[in-house]
């Protein structure tokens, strides 16, 4: 039974939340001020779009606010979210959620916090992105990582390069290897397309491909498959605005060596009072030969976090051309993404998208446990519940359920126990899954999980 979900802002996060609920079965308003992009909602998705505030009680009144289940305030202003989840607490929605910038509604010591405002959510996308980009810089080679069941199943991602020894390998080639560690590929992306690869399919340079194992695993499989991951031992970080900050705090805490490059005089007296150790570069991220100087080709990582999309990607650009290691880089447009692994860059992130996926991981309950979705691909991996029912009881063979085209069980949680499945591996109620699936298999595979 779906939700009735009211989402109040039609930017990049409010569009991708409404698609993705929409074709999830719920029952989705959006509400925005501007004309232009009711008309996108409109033209594109299969929901109702109403124009007006979503911190006006008649608004909120027209779009059905008092039989609403879910209420999700994303627009640009912290404020108007907060007014809107003020709103809904007053109708009596049980569930609300606002993406809020402003770190003063973030601290447990604030006036106006999280409880006190009674929303169950606050999403900072500046805080989301920081913890992403230093999760993906503690393991070098992976340009995605997703952890499962209470962190002992781990999903990651890997783009196979020129003289990696997995390029040209099928699918039934590597289960020889598989003999020594249990891992599965689940997913191979190809120019823009998701593949879930069956035993014929060949790895290709250019290939990004995603493992699931167990976690202990992840350094002998690394080495068994060529990659070879490390702990980063000196960081370059372009841009200091707030996300560069809080990446630059997390690095130092690590002890990693941190350059913090920032072309604002004014903002880099203020870096210098508020890190302990980082180096303060007073430069722009394009000055390549200033760059070179301070050694940035000799970096394991550069971090490319200013508010320009552009100079995000050509510095990044520059820096790889100069010998760094690893890229990750801020990009604010979604539509570029699948256009940067092509240049060289490792790993794109949109803060909008990471913000709109924790909100998706609150929104999904009782079977599902927890989603990753990875940018540019089709797919999601969900984490979820076999359910006691009559279908299930006594147990169950994989190769039993008819799973849907486009889904592959990548890992099985029970009892404190990871299996890497197979065929014949039995599933029982109660067991956690970790699923890897096309966006167009989910609502056959909750279908499963539901009889």
């Amino acid at each position: 039974m779906g939700l009735k979900i009211i989402i109040v802002g039609a930017g990049e996060v409010g569009y991708y939340l409404a698609d993705r609920l929409s074709l999830e079965g719920h029952d989705i308003v959006v509400v925005d001020p501007h004309e232009d992009k009711i008309k996108r909602i409109e033209r594109n998705l299969n929901v109702m779009a109403i124009r007006g505030s979503g911190a006006s009680a008649k608004v909120l009144e027209k779009a059905g606010i008092k039989e609403t289940d879910l209420f999700v305030a994303v627009t640009n202003s912290d404020e108007i979210n907060l007014i809107a989840c003020l709103l809904a607490r007053e109708y009596g929605v049980p569930r609300k959620v606002a993406r809020v910038r402003s770190e003063d509604y973030l601290s447990p010591g604030s006036p106006l916090n999280e409880q006190k405002l009674g929303i169950d959510l606050i999403i900072n996308p500046t805080r989301v992105l920081a913890d992403e980009i230093v999760r993906l810089s503690e393991i070098t080679e992976a340009t995605d990582w997703a952890e499962f069941a209470r962190g002992r199943v781990v999903l990651l991602g890997y783009l196979v390069k020129e003289g990696c020894p997995l390029a040209g390998m099928s699918l039934a080639d590597l289960r020889e290897l598989r003999a020594l560690y249990d891992f599965v590929i689940v997913a191979i992306i190809r120019d823009g397309e998701t593949i879930i690869p069956g035993g014929e399919d060949r790895i290709r340079v250019g290939d990004r491909i995603f493992i699931i194992a167990k976690k202990r695993d992840i350094p002998a499989i690394e080495y068994l498959l060529g990659f070879t991951s490390k702990t980063p031992s000196r960081v370059f970080i372009i841009g200091g605005g707030q996300v560069g900050v809080s990446v630059a705090k997390q690095m130092e805490a690590k002890k990693v060596e941190v350059y913090i490059v920032e072309k604002d005089p004014a903002r880099c007296e203020e870096l210098a009072e508020i890190l302990h150790h980082a180096v303060v570069l007073n430069l722009d991220g394009l000055e390549a030969k200033e760059l070179l100087k301070e050694g940035i080709d000799r970096a394991d990582i550069v971090i490319s976090v200013t508010d320009s999309d552009t100079v995000n990607i050509l510095s990044a650009l520059l820096a790889k051309h100069h010998g760094t290691k690893k890229c990750i880089v801020r990009i604010d447009r979604p539509d570029f993404i699948p256009l940067l692994g092509r240049l060289g860059i490792d790993v794109a992130l949109s803060p909008r998208l990471l913000a709109a996926n924790q909100i998706l991981k609150f929104v999904r309950r009782g079977q599902i446990l927890s989603v990753a979705t990875f940018l540019g691909s089709e797919a999601e991996v969900v984490e979820m519940v076999v359910p006691d029912t009559d279908f299930f009881r006594g147990g169950r063979r994989l190769a039993e359920i008819e799973f849907p085209k486009g889904a592959i069980v990548g890992a099985i949680y029970r009892a404190g126990e990871v299996i890497i499945p197979k065929g014949e591996t039995t599933l029982y109620p109660g067991d956690d899954l970790i699923i890897f699936a096309k966006r167009e298999a989910l609502p056959q595979l909750e279908k499963i999980f539901s009889r």
